[in-house]
């Protein structure tokens, strides 16, 4: 008689797996990835290697030595962590304020909670704000495009959200004139911060993704729609104060942000109507930070933020049990 073996549902597999949707994703985020080298040239390749080298080493190390375990390298959430953090850093940030970046966003983002999926805040975004609020010199220097052969000592200026920010509070040699147009802010042609010069290869990214069904329409669009709305109320209230919503789209992480990292699938809510709540919140968020906080910026804020938030967004919206009303 043969043996029978019991085991717990599902007893149907997908096929789908952690390995499948880490390299998908990796896939999506590479047109951005060869855009930035393309436009950044020498410092966009050391920021990048440096960051994914020092991810995995740093999960590598605390796996086998803190947590006596195999490690678990070959899912590629590392490699994914190392990308983003390196997408949301500039090409001039010297290797070893990257590495620091690296070592925070794995070791304290992600590793101290237990590791891939026990984590309750966006890594790459913990190592980002991390440098941030430690460096916030060089984290706030952004190289001009087209220097491929310069490094730390390359040309910096005004990003798109800077020139924003600057008009607003009447900042001397600042105007509306010096913004690029949308073929530029498509196609990269600006400084910035790696991931956030492209917006045609980001949005080539999200087609791939929900090609794949790798994630839902649901938080993309939310976090669009949402700051599209507020920023587009605000430009109608004082168009001279604010600038339009398609520059507060097209500009800054805020593609980035919606479409490979307020996705994640561990700190983002598990209901279509949470994830609906949850991207509409970081939009709203994002753009009240450009236009009445400190920095330029605020998508990295606000998707930290709604990360706390998830918890209760999954206690209070949860999805329909099978056959309930």
């Amino acid at each position: 008689m043969d043996k029978l073996i019991i085991s717990p549902s599902p007893h149907i597999h997908s096929g789908d797996s952690i390995e499948r949707n880490m390299y998908a994703v990796l896939l999506a985020l590479a047109p951005a990835c060869l855009v930035s080298l393309v436009i950044f040239g020498l410092g966009a390749l050391v920021v990048l290697l440096v960051s994914v080298l020092g991810c995995c080493l740093t999960e590598w190390l605390i796996t086998k030595y803190l947590y006596g375990s195999e490690p678990t390298l070959r899912d590629g959430s590392a490699v994914l962590t190392g990308l983003l953090l390196g997408m949301n850093l500039p090409s001039s940030l010297p290797w070893w304020i990257v590495l620091i970046g690296s070592i925070v966003a794995i070791g304290v983002g992600k590793m101290s909670f237990g590791g891939l999926g026990g984590n309750i805040f966006n890594p790459a975004l913990v190592g980002r704000v991390f440098l941030l609020i430690a460096y916030p010199a060089p984290m706030t220097l952004w190289p001009e495009a087209g220097q491929l052969l310069r490094y730390t000592d390359a040309t910096t200026g005004a990003t798109p959200l800077g020139i924003a920010k600057g008009v607003a509070t009447a900042t001397p040699g600042m105007s509306w004139e010096q913004l690029p147009s949308a073929g530029e802010l498509l196609l990269g042609l600006h400084g910035g911060s790696l991931g956030e010069v492209s917006a045609l290869a980001l949005l080539l990214g999200l087609g791939y993704l929900l090609w794949r069904r790798v994630i839902t329409w649901h938080i993309p669009v939310a976090v669009l729609g949402s700051a599209f709305a507020f920023s587009g109320l605000m430009h109608l209230i004082n168009p001279a104060l604010y600038a339009s919503p398609l520059v507060h789209l097209l500009s800054g992480g805020m593609l980035l942000g919606a479409i490979f990292m307020a996705t994640d699938y561990v700190t983002s809510p598990l209901s279509a109507r949470g994830q609906l709540i949850y991207g509409a919140f970081i939009g709203l968020l994002t753009i009240l930070i450009r236009l009445f906080g400190s920095y330029p910026e605020g998508m990295s804020f606000a998707i930290l933020i709604m990360n706390a938030f998830t918890p209760l967004i999954n206690i209070y919206v949860r999805p329909k049990h099978f056959g309930g009303r």
